[in-house]
């Protein structure tokens, strides 16, 4: 069995719990990143033979678009894949469905899924700290459960998640990174943009209508010199102090 670990991961959240589960659940696997938009995604097919982990972060209870996209391109041709959907404290919402029906349409067999907590990658004070010690223990001995349960050869039966069929609408983020005086017009955020919304020649411009608000370019400025609106930032923390307050617990679904 080939073990890939499929993810889509901006500001690490997303990331960190993915290799969590994968290291637990195979000695060696090969990394797919589907941030890289030069990446020719139509490439990767794969066989029964192999096994996926697909993981993506919720954004506003929807899987990111350009993560829909570039899943879509890849043919499954009947492996099996692990869905592992990251969130902020909020909730995921249609984000389960969403993946589970862009896997199975590329021909994937969808056998178990976990719902699994980070930080919130925009106001990061909630779900800090996430996956703590005893989230990082229970996706590790799930890993393991699944495991046990495809080398047993028992026979599968479907996976139900939970989530709604027409998906919830998602109308964006308003909150765009912008550029302080402190940028050396280094490139990186261009470089490492999802999306390409930011002006490789011009790295303080960035293109609003094209960014998904994923805060890659944050995460990666070495001079810090990326940041969202302090206004936005209080208004959007208030808005969801309620809805992201509180523990929440993994979510571990398997047939």
């Amino acid at each position: 069995m080939t073990v890939f670990n499929i993810t889509f991961s901006p500001t690490g959240g997303t990331q960190k719990a993915a290799d969590l589960f994968a290291k637990s659940f195979a000695p060696e696997y090969d990394n797919i990143n589907l941030l890289d938009c030069k990446q020719d995604f139509s490439a990767y097919t794969f066989n029964q033979e192999d096994t996926c982990l697909v993981a993506v972060p919720s954004y506003g209870g929807r899987v990111p678009a350009i993560a829909v996209s570039r899943l879509s391109q890849m043919q499954g041709n009947g492996a099996n894949a692990i869905l592992i959907v990251v969130y902020g404290n909020r909730a995921y919402d249609d984000t389960f469905v969403e993946l589970q029906d862009t896997l199975s349409d590329c021909g994937f067999n969808c056998i178990a899924a976990v719902a699994a907590l980070a930080e919130h990658s925009i106001m990061r004070q909630f779900a800090a700290g996430r996956p703590d010690e005893n989230g990082e223990k229970e996706l590790a001995d799930f890993a393991q459960k699944i495991l046990a349960k495809i080398q047993s050869d028992a026979p599968t039966t479907p996976l139900l998640l939970p989530g709604n069929r027409p998906y919830r609408k998602y109308g964006g983020v308003p909150m765009k990174p912008i550029t302080s005086k402190a940028c050396n017009q280094c490139g990186v955020c261009a470089r490492e943009c999802p999306v390409g919304a930011i002006n490789a020649e011009n790295p303080s411009q960035t293109n609003t209508e094209t960014c998904i608000s994923c805060m890659r370019c944050l995460a990666v400025c070495p001079q810090n010199a990326r940041h969202i609106s302090k206004m936005l930032l209080t208004a959007g923390s208030l808005k969801l102090k309620s809805a992201c307050s509180g523990y929440k617990n993994n979510e571990l679904f398997l047939p």
